[in-house]
């Protein structure tokens, strides 16, 4: 045997070795960067139909991803939707919901997530991840340090955070809290365009100090377009247009927020790790009329009934893009119906594990990719509106379900129940209830049996407004 022919045997065996070695190394978990909007609705990206404000890079993404039609917020306002997305419980057994919930001598106050209730961020942790999160939290009692981001599973974590009602602690909302009270810093409105340029530099730096060899679970949670952040530097965007004032803020914002999202993006380019990313994009809940934005101003909704704190369309479905190089389909339109407790197994699935038993969630995975997707039977939302809300005809307490092409509503637990099929009206302008009895008895049993009593949140809001919205109905009744 020649020596040519033993060097071909030797390199032979070799590859043969490399090959069964790295058959057996495992890929690298993929990164995930979840981007949450404060407040978005569901038509204010151009990629959902928006002809005024510009989103070029959100809308690019959309064209590289899946665009989702039919998703939803776990809620209509901040907390408890917040709270589904990272227990991955819906909102008729998440600990949070509404903004605060009523104690004794009629105190609303904000209720922190349970500490038996897992997030996002210890599953992820527990997963192998680096984890980091960044913004609007919203989950905590502004009292107990250990119910902040960092002590739910965040290794690294800056957030804002509001003075204690009732007394106890206060704060300045401008200052963002590094890793608790380890630092913290004093947002310049004066310095950066926006507040999201101020948060996007932060995560910037945690790129460049994360460890390399391990995967990152990225939660950015943005103030825009919030209606409370009512001055920003940038006054050239949208000056040439014969707005309100108040108009050509907001439609500056979401454009500056664009630009935020593309200086991340475009790091994670640069440095070859967008390759290895999943991206989520998304909002909190429907859009906003606060701060003196109209939201049919720009048509910030869609043209869906209702705003922020409905349960209508226009309260609850948001937008959802996913991007994943080579693994979702560029340019892809779902419309399947799924909400926010479906992130919690959507990312256990990524990360290789288990989903825990807690979520109600379903794992939408097999939607991007291009498998087989499970349904969920029915969906299910309720609201306490917190203070205020009381005061309305139905106690600020709202419930609504969806069940294929139906969705059921009920603002009171004495009111009577909407229907409206949404293959048909998306825009819930005609009740069909009467003509569905049946399903209607369906749907009043959902609303009772979907949910379990929690601290703070009674059912049917607070008691007294039993009363108040029966004799409110039968006062207007008269008329």
């Amino acid at each position: 045997m020649n020596n040519l022919h033993i060097s071909l045997i030797l390199l032979g065996g070799a590859l043969i070795l490399s090959c069964e070695n790295q058959q057996k190394v495992p890929d690298k978990k993929p990164n995930i960067l979840f981007l949450l909007a404060d407040d978005m609705g569901y038509g204010e990206l151009g990629s959902y139909g928006q002809q005024q404000i510009k989103t070029p890079v959100l809308d690019s993404l959309a064209q590289q991803g899946v665009r989702f039609t039919s998703f939803y917020a776990g809620s209509s306002v901040c907390s408890p939707s917040r709270a589904v997305l990272m227990t991955g419980k819906h909102a008729g057994h998440a600990s949070i919901r509404g903004n605060s919930g009523i104690y004794d001598n009629d105190i609303w106050k904000r209720v922190p997530l349970k500490k038996d209730e897992l997030t996002l961020g210890e599953m992820m942790k527990g997963a192998g991840y680096q984890t980091a999160f960044i913004g609007k939290w919203h989950l905590d009692d502004p009292n107990d340090e250990s119910t902040w981001a960092m002590n739910r599973g965040f290794d690294y974590a800056i957030q804002e955070q509001w003075s204690s009602r009732f007394g106890g602690k206060s704060y300045d909302e401008l200052v963002h809290w590094i890793n608790i009270d380890h630092d913290s810093i004093l947002y310049d409105q004066e310095e950066y365009d926006c507040i999201d340029e101020f948060r996007t530099n932060f995560v910037l730096d945690y790129l460049d100090q994360k460890e390399e060899n391990k995967p990152f679970f990225i939660t950015m949670s943005y103030r825009i377009p919030h209606g409370h952040e009512r001055y920003t530097r940038n006054k050239e965007l949208y000056a040439d247009q014969e707005w309100p004032e108040t108009e050509r803020r907001h439609a500056a914002r979401i454009t500056l927020l664009d630009k935020q999202i593309g200086r991340l993006l475009k790091r994670l380019e640069e440095t070859g790790e967008l390759d290895n990313t999943v991206v989520f994009f998304t909002s909190d809940n429907g859009g906003h009329r606060e701060g003196g934005h109209d939201h049919r101003f720009f048509n910030s909704c869609g043209g869906l009934k209702g705003y922020k704190r409905d349960m209508y369309e226009g309260g609850i479905r948001i937008p959802l893009i996913a991007y994943w190089k080579d693994k979702i389909e560029q340019g892809t339109v779902s419309e399947h119906v799924g909400s926010f407790q479906d992130f919690m197994p959507t990312l256990a699935a990524i990360a290789g594990i288990d989903a825990p038993q807690q979520t109600d969630g379903i794992s939408f995975l097999p939607e991007l990719t291009g498998k087989e997707q499970p349904k969920h039977e029915y969906l299910y939302w309720e609201l306490q509106i917190d203070g205020w809300g009381t005061k309305l005809p139905d106690g600020g307490f709202r419930q609504a379900v969806r069940i294929g092409k139906w969705k059921g509503v009920r603002y009171g637990v004495e009111s009577p129940i909407e229907l409206y099929n949404l293959e048909e009206d998306l825009f819930e302008t005609t009740n069909v209830a009467s003509d569905h009895p049946e399903l209607i008895e369906q749907i009043k049993k959902l609303f009772k049996e979907s949910r379990i009593d929690t601290e703070g949140f009674p059912f049917g809001g607070k008691i007294q407004n039993y009363v108040a919205a029966k004799k409110y109905k039968e006062r207007t009744a008269k008329k």
